[in-house]
């Protein structure tokens, strides 16, 4: 009985921390592109590009730093694999 509440306690932790490690989070932006970019300036145009066909008033500040619709946000960029597939996942983090 023990070992099976100490499998759950242990999935349900694994399942939080993988949702937090992919960004889900309330207040996050949360981007896939199709397409994989490996320069910087490239990719910020691409996210830039992306939000404002959202309909978003998008500027980069510097350092990893959005202003979107007025709010500051941190670019963290993570990869995923999703289907053995890798995806270049963008997380834009509210800077409080």
């Amino acid at each position: 009985m023990a070992n099976i509440i100490l499998i759950i306690v242990t999935s349900a932790a694994l399942l939080l921390f993988f949702n937090w490690l992919m960004g889900h989070k309330k207040g996050n932006i949360i981007i896939d592109l199709e397409e994989r970019h490996f320069n910087r300036n490239e990719y910020v145009a691409a996210i830039h590009s992306k939000l404002e066909g959202e309909g978003r008033e998008v500027s980069y500040e510097s350092n990893s730093l959005f202003l979107i619709d007025g709010k500051k946000y941190l670019f963290i960029e993570r990869n995923v694999n999703v289907g053995g597939v890798p995806v270049q996942r963008t997380i834009l983090q509210p800077v409080k």
